[in-house]
């Protein structure tokens, strides 16, 4: 598997990336054996980054990753980068209150993290969304002493708009920022991309499918459980969930012309934006895995990209990408 840097100060790693939440959280039951087995299978295939949040279903999934690692091979253990997000405060009962990125909390959310995840140093760390209370300079600095000490490798940012961006980026050297893109979801377009460019920051991209949404095998009359996040998700929601499978189904036709999966195809357009991109895939068994791993395969020419330009408009889609109570955190306004 061919490889991409994460900024020009970050790490060298797979061209996917796997993502773990819908391992732990907010896509409903997960099998842990599966799960595990999905961990192993990515990396024997040579992915090496995998993406989590200490708060992800409170620290199960930092467990289950750290088990994961524990279970593989030595070599395969050794080729895995952590990229860790947090900051996100919960309660017992599964709710959310808000952001802490204080200097000492950011010591306190990293001695958990790599107790957890059973690893001497976190590759790649970053706060999940901006505390508005504390000024990023603070954080990224907070967390430029991990780096120091030797418990971080590299810095990120997730979540954030250009400004933010470049205040961080003067306080110390920004590795990626990880941040929603793809078909449907391509705000960063306008302004975030273009000044990851010039400082030289790579891009994580999570939602690569839109929470299965434009994966190909979502559909219309599938029931999801109160806990899982698409049953609040505008996208998902009655007139706008059946706006944006019709998008889906005139994916699929292209799809099908090329003789790959709607996922591929999906995963393959991301792929194509540039070599500063790493898609994260949240694929929780092997079956959703190999499917992904197959959009490597998948080349889109000018005809390719401009057909699926015309299927998939930018800002085609219905509805935010969040609930509005959520929006106000994020770097982009879709």
């Amino acid at each position: 598997m061919q490889t991409r840097p994460l900024g020009t100060t970050g790490p060298q790693t797979s061209a996917l990336g796997l993502g773990c939440m819908g391992m732990s959280a907010l896509y409903g039951e997960a099998d842990r054996a599966e799960s595990i087995a999905t961990i192993h299978a990515a990396l024997e295939a040579g992915v090496t980054l995998l993406d989590t949040g200490d708060f992800y279903a409170m620290g199960h999934n930092e467990m289950l990753i750290g088990e994961a690692l524990r279970a593989a091979p030595a070599a395969l253990r050794e080729q895995a980068l952590t990229s860790v997000k947090f900051g996100a405060l919960r309660d017992p009962d599964g709710g959310w209150s808000g952001y802490d990125g204080r200097p000492a909390a950011v010591r306190n959310f990293a001695a958990y993290s790599l107790q957890r995840l059973g690893v001497d140093h976190i590759d790649v760390y970053r706060i999940a969304r901006l505390d508005p209370n504390v000024p990023i300079e603070e954080t990224v600095g907070a967390i430029a002493e991990l780096v120091e000490k030797g418990h971080v490798r590299h810095i990120g940012l997730s979540e954030v708009g250009a400004d933010t961006i470049r205040r961080a980026a003067a306080t110390a050297p920004i590795s990626d920022l990880q941040i929603e893109y793809s078909l449907i979801s391509r705000g960063i377009e306008d302004e975030v991309l273009p000044t990851t460019r010039e400082l030289g920051i790579g891009i994580t991209a999570y939602g690569v499918l839109s929470r299965g949404l434009i994966s190909g095998h979502f559909t219309a009359d599938r029931q999801l459980a109160p806990t899982d996040f698409r049953s609040m998700s505008p996208r998902f929601q009655g007139d706008n969930l059946q706006h944006n499978l019709s998008l889906v189904e005139a994916l699929r036709k292209i799809a099908e012309q090329k003789g790959v999966s709607v996922a591929q195809i999906a995963i393959a357009w991301v792929l194509s934006r540039g070599e500063d991109i790493v898609p994260l895939v949240g694929a929780r068994t092997r079956e959703r895995l190999t499917e992904a791993l197959g959009a490597l395969d998948v080349t889109l020419d000018d005809a390719d990209l401009a057909a699926i330009e015309r299927a998939v408009p930018a800002d085609a889609a219905a509805g935010d990408r969040y609930p509005a109570a959520q929006m106000s955190h994020l770097g982009t306004d879709r």
